[in-house]
């Protein structure tokens, strides 16, 4: 007998660790776990919005979101976020490795500092995340999920300004793949999201006047205009496949990207 599509979709007694959680794409995967009845830990760097976060989903569901303060290049913080998941809901389950930055800025204006920084954020926190929450995942038995958002830059560049950040995805899909042949002998199954153009704060930030040598504003606008689907995607277009892959929908899925793009990379 088949099982339903809504007992697929139900993510009850499920624990999930978001990280960048409390914004942008971050958050709409939170919401849709959440919503699919998952717990959901909201880590972030910014702690304020981490806490706004939890609070909306504690109004629709009582002490089933918790925030907790995580700068995932920082092992004593990821170990702790780990721990907060576990004494806070018991568990782990499901990891969505989110957090991440792009700060535009050309290769001949970019300093050792900020390759390093985007790299140790985008890519070394994922290592970090994905090794400290599969060991919870291995010792609980259980097996687990894990879910990268990676990008449509992992495949292909969008733009000039992000050498760093192109470097670091391209590095998160090759993570991604070697990882799942690892984990898969604990039925962790390690798969990942790659976005297009995505309605977020922190797209909003890279137009500002402020980047230097890089005009944000017409690079984007040229951008759009590649998409087939002539529209900005939103973070609820990220969350719903992260749904997808996080439940029973993709029992046999690993090592897999799905890319979420509005047909960006048709053009």
């Amino acid at each position: 007998m088949l099982t339903s599509i809504s007992e697929l979709l139900n993510l009850t007694n499920k624990i999930a660790v978001v990280t960048g959680g409390a914004m942008g794409i971050g958050k709409g995967i939170s919401g849709r776990l959440h919503e699919a009845g998952a717990s959901v830990v909201i880590a972030d760097v910014d702690d304020g919005a981490a806490k706004a976060a939890a609070e909306e989903l504690n109004t629709k569901r009582p002490s089933s979101a918790l925030a907790v303060h995580v700068d995932v290049s920082s092992a004593d913080d990821v170990n702790k976020m780990v721990g907060a998941a576990v004494s806070g809901f018991g568990k782990l389950d499901i990891l969505v490795n989110n957090a991440g930055i792009y700060p535009a800025k050309p290769l001949h204006d970019m300093a050792d500092e900020d390759f390093k920084k985007v790299l140790d954020v985008n890519l070394h926190g994922a290592y970090l995340c994905t090794k400290y929450a599969s060991e919870q995942m291995i010792k609980q038995g259980a097996g687990g999920k894990i879910i990268n958002i990676t990008s449509i830059d992992a495949l292909r560049p969008s733009m000039v300004g992000l050498a760093h950040y192109d470097a670091s995805k391209h590095g998160l899909w090759g993570f991604t793949k070697n990882v799942a042949l690892e984990l898969a002998q604990h039925k962790i199954w390690v798969n990942a999201v790659a976005p297009g153009g995505i309605t977020t704060p922190g797209v909003a930030k890279m137009q500002s006047p402020a980047q230097p040598g890089v005009d944000m504003s017409k690079v984007l606008e040229a951008f759009m205009a590649k998409i087939p689907m002539h529209r900005m995607g939103d973070p609820d277009e990220i969350g719903k496949v992260v749904l997808f892959l996080a439940s029973d929908m993709a029992s046999y899925m690993t090592g897999s990207q799905i890319v979420v793009d509005g047909g960006a990379l048709l053009s």
